[in-house]
């Protein structure tokens, strides 16, 4: 099945309320095709804006890359010599009746830690002691912008497991104490202007024009309207999760890497800066099953001997009919999703606004894309 067919097939039979489907390689954009509708009155296409939620931790991982390669931080930075409030963080082992049982950790945490999700934080979809830990001391969540909600206790030892969670919002603070400059600031001097990504930004002030709507699939199956954004002029702007973007702008900084740190004459990253930042950084770790506990996502299965890189999950091994070794690739949570195989000189993304996360309907619809991606390719 073509892409276009695939995308309007997902629209027709309700997998999607809509969706963008792009792919391109070094030398420019090769296909975009779009179904549905963003909003009740406009069509979706490459130029609508999302909220890209984790999305945005490619972005900050690269971020880091590019002070790595200035030389202002290393792999091997502690969180706690830049950002002494890192120190005060206590792992939790589980609890005694309603006290939540914390120590020390073992080990300190690094900024590889933080890129590669082996800090030993957990957002509380995907740990119950999470949400458990939240609900008895009212700790804020990480989407309240609040600075206090950075302080999530560690559910591991860092560096001893794979566990997704705030890390990339630690890794913006990093950023600003080693830089100088905010995160927002930083980014759209270092990434945004010099990539020619002008429609995307961390608030959506100019751009609600083109900003879709989100859905959420109700008990009887069908899509509802649901509001959920990025907090507004937070207190610290999240890498985690604060982004909006267009797939039109996404695939800049995904052909970026495609072009191996710069693209239409502007440099990002040195060569070796970018094959450090695309490199296995999990010093022998892999991705962990995400199993769900909130409504929102469902599961998060990936190949067992997937990695880690600075900005995403690393694929290690080839997929017949799919993606090859060396890809990267992640999502944000409703249901943004974008792969990057240099092996191939492909890039691909597939966009709508919708939850649960990774729901079957979806998948099926992904799984339909990527197959048409690389027998057109």
């Amino acid at each position: 099945m073509s892409i276009e067919n695939v995308l309007k097939k997902a629209v027709d039979e309700e997998k999607v309320p809509f969706v963008v489907g792009m792919t391109a390689n070094s030398d420019g954009v090769t296909s975009t095709h779009a179904a549905g509708n963003a909003t009740a009155s406009k069509a979706v296409d490459a130029d609508t804006v999302f909220r890209i939620f984790s999305m945005t931790k490619a972005v900050g991982g690269l971020a880091a890359a590019i002070l790595v390669d200035r030389g202002k931080l290393t792999l091997d930075t502690p969180v706690g010599d830049l950002l002494g409030a890192w120190n005060d963080l206590k792992v939790l082992e589980g609890f005694d009746g309603d006290t939540p049982k914390l120590r020390d950790p073992k080990t300190r945490a690094t900024l590889r830690h933080l890129v590669t999700h082996t800090s030993g934080m957990e957002y509380e979809f995907w740990n119950t002691d999470v949400p458990r830990y939240m609900e008895l001391t009212g700790h804020p969540t990480i989407l309240s912008g609040l600075k206090s909600s950075l302080q999530y206790p560690l559910t591991t030892d860092p560096g001893t497991r794979w566990g997704y969670g705030p890390s990339t919002d630690w890794l913006g603070q990093m950023i600003e104490a080693a830089d100088g400059r905010r995160i927002d600031v930083f980014c759209q001097e270092e990434i945004f202007e010099p990539l020619g990504m002008t429609s995307t930004a961390f608030e959506p002030e100019g751009l609600q024009e083109r900003l879709a709507d989100v859905h959420i699939r109700g008990e009887d199956g069908k899509f509802a309207p649901m509001e959920i954004a990025p907090p507004s002029l937070p207190e610290v702007y999240g890498m985690g999760h604060a982004l909006y973007s267009t797939p039109n702008d996404y695939m800049r900084f995904l052909r970026m890497i495609l072009n191996g740190g710069q693209l239409d004459g502007n440099r990002i990253l040195s060569e070796s800066g970018l094959a450090t930042m695309l490199g296995d950084q999990m010093n022998g770790l892999t991705f962990q099953t995400m199993v769900s506990c909130s409504p929102i996502t469902a599961d998060v299965v990936l190949p067992e001997d997937t990695s880690h890189s600075m900005i995403a999950a690393l694929h290690t091994s080839d997929v017949p009919g799919k993606r090859s070794a060396g890809t990267q690739s992640w999502a944000g949570v409703c249901n943004t999703h974008y792969w990057v195989d240099p092996g191939k000189d492909l890039a691909a993304v597939i966009m709508t606004q919708s939850l649960p996360f990774v729901e079957p309907a979806f998948m099926e619809t992904y799984d339909a894309f990527e197959r048409a991606v690389y027998a057109a390719h």
